[in-house]
């Protein structure tokens, strides 16, 4: 299939599968008469880096993610640390969440009088 077969298929740009080509995602296309040419094949990996993507990967967790056999063992490490991360994040938003549900309640008149409660807040 040519490139922009592909790319309709999977919902994505013509340069994002040259892109991911580039960087060692999907096999290198063969060439027919310059083009591009995939077999169907790739639309299988498009919709792996699609899962991985949406569960937060980088196209370079993606890229040591295809890397050599077995797969599952590098996944299972990959989604591991990935949860992790994932943790650290939502517990970073939680601390957000409260300092904007404080700054909702906040009833200063003036900067300096909101950084001394602050400081007083944090000292008490």
């Amino acid at each position: 299939m040519k490139i922009g077969t592909i790319a309709r298929r999977a919902g994505l740009a013509t340069s994002a599968i040259r892109y991911y080509e580039r960087l060692g995602l999907l096999p290198q296309a063969r060439r027919l008469n310059g083009q591009r040419s995939y077999g169907d094949d790739v639309l299988v990996r498009l919709e792996v880096i699609r899962g991985a993507v949406a569960a937060g990967f980088t196209l370079q967790e993606i890229r040591k993610l295809f890397a050599g056999r077995p797969y599952s063992a590098r996944l299972r490490r990959l989604a591991a640390k990935k949860i992790d991360e994932l943790d650290r994040s939502i517990a970073r938003a939680h601390v957000m969440q409260g300092l904007l549900q404080k700054a909702l309640r906040c009833r200063c008149l003036t900067l300096e009088e909101c950084g001394r409660r602050m400081l007083a807040a944090r000292a008490g």
